[in-house]
């Protein structure tokens, strides 16, 4: 079995030498681990450094994608190098590197596909207790919406067998964390999470910089990401809210035509009209929005397929460059059977 650890990274030329450093290079139960860097359009030296600290792989993007495209990219590229197990971890030390083992045990045991490290928010230090409470409640958000239990679901520190990382297709442009969990959850895949230790603060965070961009980011991705996995729930909610404001509206218009002084409100009887209306429209996009909810989950099994047919063929990774070793990648199994195959092809033509 291989083992493909994979570190997105933005200008992180300071902090990854002791990032790798802490990583290991060999683990009970692969016969390989290598590491992947992800290059998110660097300025600095995070390249160089990275070749200089041994790493086996790069995947280096022509400018800065986001973190979210970063995480997909090293994905994609693991799978093509034939991992069969993919933990990804932070640039800026912030996990553990010692606890990658405890993260794949319940892999290589056979008794998950997915496995979340759990921060233990709580008890980390440097989060504010403003920061932790909006991380318990994202959490229970995305629980809900996932139906799973994993007590951090903001957490990068993951690992994912084979079959669940074909299966995870990340559309949020900003954070791979929150939707992939829910997409977990929502196809049955097998998910657990295991206590993991953290490291001392190396520096601010890019993705946060601030309480105020915390709430508003994380507020509008939870948002977003649940109203795209249960469009019907969340538009219909709001429909009927709309609903019960229209009719408080119509009766206390009501009221006052009983008691002989309706045409001093009409207003309630036109505002309850536009609150109906409004209450029948979310009502319909509820609807639609379940219709492209199915139409997403087919095109999400669509590239999945895709993506096993690119194993098969032995597709190269995207914008892939080697490492320290300068080694070529490994071509998976399916590009070894064809090349083999066309060996035959040929002897056979000679003969």
């Amino acid at each position: 079995m291989k083992l493909i650890i994979q570190i997105p990274c933005f200008n992180e030329e300071r902090t990854l030498p002791v990032t790798l450093r802490d990583l290991p290079r060999e683990l009970p139960g692969f016969d390989a681990v290598e590491w992947l860097v992800v290059d998110d359009g660097s300025t600095d030296r995070t390249l160089d450094v990275a070749r200089e600290h041994g790493v086996d792989h790069i995947v280096r993007l022509t400018n800065n994608k986001g973190l979210a495209a970063a995480f997909q990219a090293g994905l994609d590229a693991a799978l093509k190098l034939g991992a069969d197990v993919v933990v990804n971890t932070d640039a800026d030390n912030q996990y553990y590197g010692a606890d990658i083992a405890k993260l794949v045990a319940p892999i290589v045991a056979g008794e998950a596909d997915m496995v979340v490290g759990d921060r233990q928010v709580r008890e980390v230090e440097h989060f504010s207790p403003t920061k932790k409470s909006l991380q318990r409640l994202g959490s229970w958000v995305v629980r809900h919406a996932s139906r799973t239990s994993v007590p951090d679901t903001t957490s990068g520190f993951r690992a994912y067998n084979r079959e669940a990382a074909l299966a995870i297709q990340v559309v949020s442009t900003f954070t791979y964390t929150l939707e992939t969990i829910i997409q977990a959850g929502r196809m049955t895949v097998a998910l657990d999470h295991v206590p993991v230790r953290t490291n001392p603060q190396t520096r601010e965070s890019r993705l946060f910089p601030s309480v105020r961009t915390y709430i508003r980011r994380n507020g509008v991705s939870i948002f977003r990401i649940y109203a795209m996995y249960e469009p019907l729930k969340v538009f219909m909610t709001a429909a009927v809210v709309m609903g019960l404001a229209a009719l408080a509206v119509w009766a206390r218009f009501l009221v006052a035509f009983i008691g002989g002084n309706g045409g001093g409100h009409v207003q309630s009887l036109i505002l309850g009209a536009v609150l109906f209306n409004a209450a029948v429209v979310l009502g319909a996009l509820g609807v639609i929005g379940d219709l492209l909810s199915g139409q997403r989950i087919i095109m999400q099994r669509v590239f999945e397929r895709i993506r096993r047919v690119e194993l098969e063929l032995g597709v190269p990774p995207s914008h892939y460059e080697p490492g320290a070793t300068g080694a070529e990648p490994e071509p998976t199994t399916g590009a070894r059977a064809g090349r083999r195959g066309q060996t035959e092809d040929r002897e056979a033509l000679n003969l």
